[in-house]
């Protein structure tokens, strides 16, 4: 509904910028209150919006796309943006809109990827090939529906597009609600038995990021991953281990088939076996290499023989 008021509201704004247009005398009473009615379902849906986006982000990866989300919420309550030509309120309503069907997609086929990209782009340049055919009807001047019209949407869809394949923008619907590095991980009758060492000072550790390892033990990553009802996907958790020359080197990806429709996600768990002592990190990522998680661990050789006291949680 939101999407729809913006829609003809900058419709009728191009109209009356562009074309001089006036609105009939029982239209008038309300329209000097267009801009006001504009901003405030834009800021609203912007900050949606980003809230899915936040969500489903990992911080460190995404970090670039959700501060300019946040410098866009921001512009849009400025005085000299809402003044502005109808061309930057448009660039605003391609981001919700391409958001929006980027949201939708997923959710409808229950899988992200290609498909749902594709998909969304096309739907977005729908809209606004729409938008574009009524002004046309209105008037001839190719020039100014450029600039008005075209221009700013396959800017946004252009900028959506190559922030994707860089890996920027998060991976909605899906969130990892918990993960964490553990010596071992059983399934129990539905439930997941986590095995860690960890001392309970180090509250800032999710198991056993700082892992001590004796010969013959696997290193457990578990994670519970929330995505919508009817949701059937794979992702993939990557291991890297740092290099000595502080470089990440791409080691194991194992893929993890998730199903959605869990109140608290699904649960899923991978281990590694082959390591040696160093820094290793763990990332969670879309088939289009999108991050939605990462977990950095560092493993040591542990000396010890006394018998290890595991706290199973």
């Amino acid at each position: 509904v939101y999407l729809g008021i913006v829609f003809f509201v900058l419709y009728y704004e191009m109209l009356f910028q562009l074309l001089k247009w006036t609105p009939s005398p029982r239209l008038a009473r309300y329209w000097e209150y267009r801009t006001l009615l504009l901003h405030f379902i834009l800021g609203s849906l912007l900050n949606l919006y980003s809230l899915f986006y936040i969500k489903s982000a990992s911080i460190l990866s995404s970090i670039i796309f959700l501060l300019l989300m946040l410098v866009i919420i921001c512009a849009n309550e400025l005085p000299g943006v809402k003044k502005s030509n109808v061309s930057v309120k448009v660039g605003m309503f391609g981001i919700c809109i391409f958001s929006f069907f980027s949201i939708l997609f997923p959710v409808l086929l229950g899988f992200v990827g290609w498909t749902p990209l594709i998909l969304s782009i096309v739907f977005t340049i729908g809209v606004f090939y729409l938008m574009y055919r009524m002004l046309f009807k209105m008037t001839s001047d190719h020039i100014v529906l450029f600039r008005s019209v075209l221009a700013p949407s396959v800017s946004v869809i252009l900028l959506f597009v190559v922030f994707t394949l860089m890996g920027w923008i998060p991976p909605v619907p899906l969130s990892v609600v918990e993960q964490g590095i553990y010596h071992n991980v059983e399934r129990d009758q539905g439930t997941y038995l986590l095995s860690t060492e960890k001392p309970w000072w180090k509250f800032w550790q999710s198991g056993d990021q700082y892992f001590q390892a004796r010969p013959g033990d696997k290193i457990y990553y578990y994670a519970q991953i929330f995505s919508p009802t009817r949701f059937a996907d794979e992702v993939y958790v990557q291991w890297s281990q740092k290099s000595t020359k502080g470089q990440w080197q791409p080691a194991d990806k194992i893929p993890l088939k998730i199903v959605g429709g869990r109140k608290m996600g699904f649960r899923g768990f991978t281990y590694k076996t082959n390591y040696q002592p160093g820094e290793y990190r763990v990332q969670v990522l879309t088939s289009l290499g999108q991050e939605i998680s990462r977990m950095d661990l560092e493993v040591v050789t542990s000396a010890s023989t006394e018998p290890r006291e595991f706290q199973v949680i």
